[in-house]
């Protein structure tokens, strides 16, 4: 897992960002059905829409796309579309699963898997971006994109864990990879609950918060029909697909996978009053079911989606503590303190 560090303006950002990304950009994702089919909607209305809404309110994320297709060699109009790829097609392939809960000890755990495309696991990265402008923060990245629809934690210790869902309905509204960039920018976690749960919106994404210092997790379920934000006052697991049952009516693709997942998990949390590292790492490294697993390695996985990294963090009154795991699932490959 490459680990970089990136400051500067919104463009310089962007266009590091790019630098990153250009290799896999022109060689992988450009070759990949996704992107062919999100690109070539890049001149309709629904894009123009999206497109003036980040330009008007919210300039500096714009600044930051417009960086990054300069880094990445590429048009800007295919890179933006490319960033609202949940937005214009109801399945990607971007999965994830995430537990959270609190240890004996009162500490709040919030723990991720970030299910990507296989042909990209040595093209991602961990990344701390320093803006000129805006909040600190250290996040998964992958290329091409901006970041924040993955997992990440801010310089004041608001965490976001990010699970796709396949919404059917997707209007008109803000994309959901610009929210969640913006999120980052968050000093607290009412100020990202209010971000993430704007309106307009256009697709669908669920969001685990916490924040070191405050006593509060929550489960965001935003969607461009609704949202619906939970507190969780015990053992928490989320798939990628809706569970609220104030959402109950919004329609959605459920895949094989993310209903195996889910289903594995409401067994588990049977067992579970409260939660570790060590406890949500195992879940996360689960394979019960070996054909669709919550750990997730097989080539012909149906959703062409692996396990790229696993994310722990660990909330604390002062300070968060992060660990990644890659495919050593024992010991961190990375890890790092927000304090």
């Amino acid at each position: 897992m490459k680990k970089l560090a990136i400051r500067g303006s919104a463009f310089a950002i962007g266009q590091q960002l790019g630098a990153f990304g250009r290799e896999a950009w022109h060689a992988k994702l450009t070759q990949t059905m996704l992107w062919q089919t999100v690109t070539a909607m890049k001149d309709t209305a629904q894009t123009q829409s999206m497109r003036s809404l980040v330009q008007s309110q919210y300039p500096l994320i714009w600044q930051e796309l417009e960086g990054l297709a300069e880094g990445l060699g590429a048009p800007l109009d295919e890179v933006f579309a490319w960033n609202c790829r949940g937005d214009l097609v109801r399945s990607t392939s971007d999965g994830c699963t995430t537990v959270a809960g609190r240890s004996t000890e009162g500490e709040l755990i919030i723990a991720h898997n970030e299910d990507g495309f296989p042909q990209l696991r040595d093209d991602c990265a961990i990344v701390t971006i320093t803006p000129d402008e805006g909040l600190a923060f250290t996040s998964f990245a992958y290329p091409g994109s901006i970041c924040g629809h993955t997992f990440a934690v801010n310089e004041k210790g608001v965490v976001n864990t990010v699970n796709n869902i396949r919404a059917v309905y997707r209007p008109s509204g803000m994309p959901r990879q610009i929210l969640a960039r913006a999120a980052l920018n968050a000093a607290t976690l009412d100020e990202a609950i209010t971000i993430l749960t704007a309106a307009p919106r256009a697709g669908a994404f669920h969001h685990t918060l916490g924040q070191m210092g405050d006593s509060r997790l929550f489960s965001v379920e935003a969607t461009g029909s609704g949202c619906s934000v939970t507190p969780l006052n015990a053992v928490f697991a989320h798939a990628n697909h809706l569970i609220h049952p104030q959402l109950d009516a919004v329609e959605q693709v459920i895949t094989d996978s993310s209903h195996s997942r889910q289903q594995r998990l409401i067994a588990w949390l049977e067992t579970q009053s409260h939660l570790d590292g060590a406890e949500a790492t195992e879940i996360l490294s689960d394979q019960h079911d070996a054909v669709l697993p919550i750990y997730r390695l097989s080539p012909c996985d149906p959703d062409e989606e692996n396990t790229l990294a696993t994310a722990v963090f660990t909330l604390h009154a002062n300070q968060v503590i992060w660990q990644i795991f890659t495919l050593d699932r024992h010991e961190a490959e990375l890890n790092g303190t927000i304090s």
